[in-house]
């Protein structure tokens, strides 16, 4: 199924690459709720709480690992759409079984470089210096170049030029 950028449901690593302890794969997107029921057995968590999950691929039920599932229905998030987070175990292995079963589900595709956050931005949910801080904060190796970055990230910046 072929979706624009505007109604694309996407998907995306969001922590380091594997292998790692953790993974967290967000999903971000009209039909992100509906992705999570169909990498589930089990009913969705309430909104903004953890439950442990077996995530599955839905063509053929096996098993593919079992995490933590969240669920942010929209408009209260980081992109201002409804989201999900799968926090998995870090091995290319699940990374790669989770990342395949979502790119067979329909309407669904791998996110971009920094699509998450430019979703956030065209949502009215960051501005540009909110996005240069998170940029900022990501490339921080001490805790003065951190420091500046949360300031910046928390609108400090924008309230100054407003």
């Amino acid at each position: 199924m072929t979706t624009t950028s505007q109604t694309a449901t996407i998907f995306a690593l969001s922590s380091g690459q594997p292998p790692a302890a953790i993974a967290v794969i967000r999903i971000s997107g009209p039909a992100a709720l509906e992705a999570a029921r169909a990498l589930t057995t089990r009913d969705l968590p309430e909104p903004r709480r953890a439950a442990l999950r077996r995530f599955v691929d839905p063509r053929t039920g096996e098993i593919i690992d079992e995490g933590l599932l969240v669920t942010f229905p929209g408009p209260r998030t980081e992109t201002g759409e409804d989201m999900v987070e799968l926090h998995c175990h870090g091995s290319h292995a699940v990374v790669r079984g989770i990342s395949a079963a979502l790119d067979d589900l329909p309407g669904l595709r791998l996110g971009e470089p920094g699509e998450f956050t430019r979703r956030a931005f065209l949502n009215g949910k960051m501005d540009l210096a909110g996005i240069e801080g998170l940029s900022d904060l990501l490339a921080a190796e001490t805790a003065l170049q951190r420091r500046a970055a949360m300031t910046m990230m928390g609108g400090a910046l924008s309230r100054d030029i407003e």
